[in-house]
């Protein structure tokens, strides 16, 4: 079920150069997991933009989002006060009361997101998350400190080594020896592949793909999994590792 809404830019301000933090105001009741998404009609675009959820509570709903085109750079200029028409409760969210001990919460660029809110309930519950964030450059660490302010064990990995490890959010589990015994990850398509193919531990992944409709209508966003064709938005965006067929 998702719902149609009318949401207050409460707080829109950069965290880098090019990632934005969006707080809106409105109606949460229709989001029930960490790793759904909402999805902003942005004026004078024809389609919505989706974008996963950072956070949320009773009253407000908290996006990270990298200015990457015209519909998000639009969003970048909303003064406070401004009114977003959004549609909530979105996909498939991550499986909150897995029963494991560590499990290593993988985030590739603004793919960190969706991650925060699932850090958040894992503490709720007792479970320390190993948090590993991978980006490009120094310059492009977003939520780092916003992981650790809630007391999650938080590692970064950059591709140029500016800072922390330098490689893969894979490449820091093998550097620092990180025993854990599940994963989640969310980020870029190549990443995502290289986690569920390196990693002998079972998890979930959360797809990055285009979307139109964002409600499983237009099938646009299909993916071939071992039970058939899914669709992202709907089915998804979070699938079990063993269900997915890598190409």
């Amino acid at each position: 079920m998702y719902k149609r809404d009318i949401y207050k830019v409460i707080e829109n301000r950069p965290l880098s150069a090019k990632t934005m933090l969006m707080v809106l105001e409105g109606d949460t009741q229709y989001v029930g997991s960490a790793g759904e998404f909402v999805n902003v009609a942005v004026e004078g675009k024809f389609l919505r933009r989706p974008i996963s959820i950072c956070d949320y509570d009773e009253k407000t709903i908290t996006l990270l989002y990298d200015i990457v085109g015209e519909g998000t750079e639009i969003m970048s200029r909303l003064p406070l006060g401004a009114e977003l028409d959004i549609l909530t409760g979105l996909g498939r969210g991550f499986s909150e009361d897995k029963v494991c001990q560590r499990p290593a919460l993988l985030g590739g660029g603004i793919g960190c997101a969706p991650l925060y809110n699932l850090s958040k309930k894992l503490l709720a519950r007792g479970i320390k998350p190993v948090v590993i964030l991978g980006f490009n450059s120094s310059k492009d660490v977003v939520a780092k400190e916003m992981f650790e302010r809630i007391g999650a064990e938080v590692y970064v990995a950059t591709v140029d080594g500016t800072m922390g490890t330098k490689g893969f959010v894979t490449d820091v589990i093998r550097e620092k020896g990180l025993e854990c015994d599940y994963f989640y990850a969310c980020g870029p398509m190549p990443m995502l592949k290289a986690v569920c193919n390196t990693l002998e531990w079972s998890g979930e992944v959360s797809l990055d793909e285009r979307m139109a409709c964002g409600f499983g209508v237009c099938m646009c966003c299909s993916v071939e999994t071992r039970s058939g064709a899914k669709r992202i938005c709907k089915e998804g965006p979070v699938f079990m590792k063993e269900d997915l067929i890598w190409k």
